[in-house]
């Protein structure tokens, strides 16, 4: 069964894939950090969602909804289209973020340090059945 993005079922399920990736696992076994995953220009009443995931060292400990006021190392923002050529493996998150088509606050020299894990991270995520708004 599809899981709508975004949503929290769907940072859950995200948590699920990304803890069950031993790719992910090698890329990212010296990273850590959280993020919130910023996305706007969501055609419902909510318009923007924030999704908070928690990743150290190969494994996610957290992942959900949340609010605007949430403090986290670094935040990716992008229009849901955006979200969705990531996902669907049409734009690589690190081209992403230096092209700005990802908005990043935080350091952008600690994420270039472990691209591997960036995009491991994406292929983990990549597999969820998502059901995306219309």
């Amino acid at each position: 069964m599809a899981i709508p993005f975004p949503s929290d079922a769907w940072a859950k399920a995200a948590m699920e894939k990304v803890n069950a990736s031993e790719d992910y696992q090698k890329a990212a076994k010296n990273w850590e950090g959280d993020l919130v995953f910023i996305v706007t220009a969501v055609p419902d009443e909510r318009q923007t969602v924030y999704l908070y995931m928690d990743l150290w060292h190969g494994e996610c400990r957290d992942a959900y909804e949340t609010t605007a006021d949430k403090q986290s190392e670094f935040t990716i923002n992008a229009p849901l289209a955006v979200w969705r050529k990531v996902l669907d493996g049409k734009l690589d998150p690190i081209r992403g973020l230096v092209s700005r088509q990802l908005k990043l606050t935080g350091s952008l020299a600690k994420i270039m340090k472990a691209p591997r894990a960036a995009n491991e991270l994406v292929n983990a995520c990549a597999k969820i059945d998502t059901e995306w708004p219309v």
